[in-house]
């Protein structure tokens, strides 16, 4: 499962990275050995759309860079093969199904995310961590559920999906723009995000980077538009993987990125119905919707 992988890395970051390095230089990350986590979690993106993944018409030269320098893992699974009840799993560590998100949330849904579950930015937020989440929510929209209720100190995204009505965007728990140009939301959510890090670099923080892309209806900003080999789809994977490379860029400007775990996966397979505007399994049976591994085993660099 996503989440209990995701402990592991921050174990095995702790024991062999942050708590060797520097106890010897004295940085900021010696003192209690708390790395910095990036978690960036894209939605439907597959399995095979990741050049480091097998993709041939997809250029994603940051991810590559990421998975030959880092960890590549291969049989890396989400907890669900639709959004709601993958994101619930990768925030609390529990099967959705345990506590009741096993569907996905609507805009005329009135659940979310029980209060009583424990997140991962509760968890980190006692420890001492600032908290953002940036991006797509899809946990519930309403008053009790939304993200400043669940442990992050700030929330800049939209609170489901961006094929609902009309996918307003929020600030805290205020929509600020009810009908954000899509063309420029994978651009706005990589800003944000930077300047959360950049405002945070005199302590450890936790952002959680979730793009609405590639989920239809796909968007690009005009400087990626026909880019790609691959045609509007290829565009937008593309746009996504400058994204991972603005987020490094920024830490290592900020001198942070040594003390940094930087997490990327998808929340399920590709959504095939959607045919060219649907990403690639890679090769394995089925997609977004299945229990196959198509719709459950994720790209995890």
């Amino acid at each position: 499962m996503i989440f209990r992988c995701f402990v592991v890395l921050v174990g095995y970051w702790l024991a062999n990275v942050g708590g060797v390095a520097h106890a010897e230089d004295g940085k900021r990350g010696s003192q209690g050995n708390q790395p910095n986590i990036v978690l960036i979690f894209v939605d439907d993106m597959g399995y095979g759309d990741i050049g480091a993944y097998g993709a041939q018409s997809i250029k994603t030269p940051m991810l590559d860079q990421m998975a030959q320098k880092g960890l590549m893992l291969t049989e890396f699974y989400s907890a669900s093969p639709v959004c709601t009840p993958s994101r619930a799993a990768l925030l609390t560590g529990r099967y959705p199904v345990r506590y009741g998100v096993n569907k996905v949330f609507f805009p005329e849904t009135f659940l979310g995310l029980p209060q009583e579950e424990h997140t991962i930015a509760e968890i980190l937020k006692e420890a001492g961590y600032a908290t953002s989440i940036v991006g797509k929510w899809h946990l519930g929209h309403h008053a009790g559920y939304l993200p400043t209720d669940h442990g992050f100190d700030e929330y800049f995204g939209i609170p489901y999906s961006n094929d609902m009505r009309h996918p307003a965007l929020m600030r805290g728990n205020r929509v600020i723009d009810s009908r954000p140009d899509q063309a420029f939301i994978t651009k706005r959510f990589t800003e944000e995000a930077s300047d959360f890090i950049r405002r945070h670099t005199d302590g450890p923080f936790f952002l959680y980077l979730a793009h609405t892309m590639p989920h239809v209806p796909i968007y690009a900003s005009p400087e990626f538009v026909g880019r790609s080999a691959h045609g509007p789809y290829g565009d937008v994977i593309e746009e996504i993987d400058w994204s991972v490379g603005e987020i490094i860029r920024v830490l290592e400007e900020e001198g942070v990125a040594e003390d940094t775990l930087i997490v990327f996966t998808s929340d399920n397979g590709p959504w095939l119905e959607m045919e060219k505007y649907a990403g690639s399994a890679g090769g394995l049976r089925g997609g977004k919707l299945t229990t196959f591994e198509g719709g459950k085993r994720e790209p995890g660099i």
